[in-house]
């Protein structure tokens, strides 16, 4: 069986039998393809030791192509164009894919578990300051779809149930720390909105299920804009996504990118940022319930996180609240009792 086939294998095994998330495919496939290809470019330069193989048949590669000498002639080339952190998720992607070829009998050895990952500095993620969250958070002008009286005109109708359903996302993104991909695959019958109950289901990555409290802002944007949700997906088609929360003005589903070019605009108008994105707002959400004496662990649960090193990853404790904890737990800090 030759490489191309059992990638396409090892996909559906990741998608089915591991759970990985749709863009995790994608990734591993992509750069699957990469590697792939650069076996197809030397098909004809191999050592000396192995046959040649004819160019008809190098796109049908066998596993035994995949030794070490050419997995490291493939890192050599990409350490020229790619980031640390791109080959290392490219170093990765071949090992699992060599681990499975190897659990099934498709190969005897896995070359790429001799492979060293380059080091990978952790930059600091972008979040904002409680003061910027509040004010980017609340940059859709919903104040004036509130106090404006009901008209039956289309065009201001379809710009308030935008405004609307903005304000929606970004109190849903930082309030509850979705990913946006969690947020735009919502539906329905994930939230919660009642009186005694405001909390939204939420499917994460390898589809594990997590319950979110959402808090009182972000469990009011959501009733203003689900009641005008229905008024913005009719004013163009008469199809409306029977499922999705948050649809378009064609009734389907919204995408990802799609809010991703909305956090960027709303942030740079709010706070004048333009490298802010959906993420962002989870790192903010995570800070923000450290520093106000959150537990890590809930953090973590709530995040999402199969691991709590993740978590530490993505919150940071800032200064004055790391002092007030050492001044409160360290003996040494703490003032000496006059004599």
């Amino acid at each position: 069986m030759d490489l191309r086939t059992l990638k396409s294998e090892f996909l559906v095994h990741l998608a089915d039998e591991r759970r990985a998330s749709p863009n995790t495919v994608s990734a591993y496939g992509r750069d699957l393809d990469a590697l792939l290809s650069f076996v197809d470019t030397r098909a004809d330069t191999l050592p000396a030791r192995r046959p040649r193989r004819p160019p008809a048949t190098a796109t049908a590669a066998a596993p035994a192509s995949l030794d070490l000498f050419l997995l490291r002639a493939w890192l050599g080339e990409l350490a020229r164009t790619c980031k640390p952190s791109s080959v290392a998720r490219k170093i990765a992607s071949v090992r699992a894919f060599g681990r499975w070829m190897k659990r099934k009998g498709h190969s005897r050895v896995n070359p790429a578990e001799q492979l060293a990952s380059p080091k990978v500095r952790r930059e600091l993620p972008t979040f904002l300051s409680a003061e910027d969250a509040a004010s980017f958070v609340e940059s859709p002008d919903t104040d004036n779809v509130a106090n404006r009286p009901a008209t039956t005109n289309i065009a201001r109708a379809r710009r308030d149930a935008l405004v609307l359903r903005d304000r929606a996302i970004l109190e849903l993104l930082y309030g509850g720390g979705l990913r946006v991909g969690e947020a735009c695959g919502l539906d329905l019958g994930q939230l919660s909105l009642s009186a005694s109950d405001t909390t939204v289901r939420v499917i994460g990555k390898g589809r594990k299920e997590r319950i979110i409290p959402l808090g009182r802002k972000a469990a009011e944007a959501l009733g203003a804009y689900l009641a005008l949700r229905g008024t913005l997906a009719h004013l163009r088609t008469r199809f409306v996504d029977p499922n999705a929360v948050f649809v378009s003005t064609r009734g389907r589903r919204l995408s990802s990118r799609v809010v991703q070019l909305l956090v960027r605009r709303y942030g740079l108008a709010s706070v004048g940022r333009t490298d802010l994105h959906p993420h962002a707002l989870r790192h903010t959400c995570a800070t923000h319930l450290l520093d106000g004496g959150a537990d890590l662990r809930v953090i973590q649960e709530m995040l999402g996180h199969a691991s709590l090193s993740t978590t530490q990853r993505y919150t940071h404790v800032s200064v004055a609240h790391l002092l007030k904890v050492y001044d409160s737990a360290h003996p040494l800090a703490k003032s000496r009792p006059k004599r």
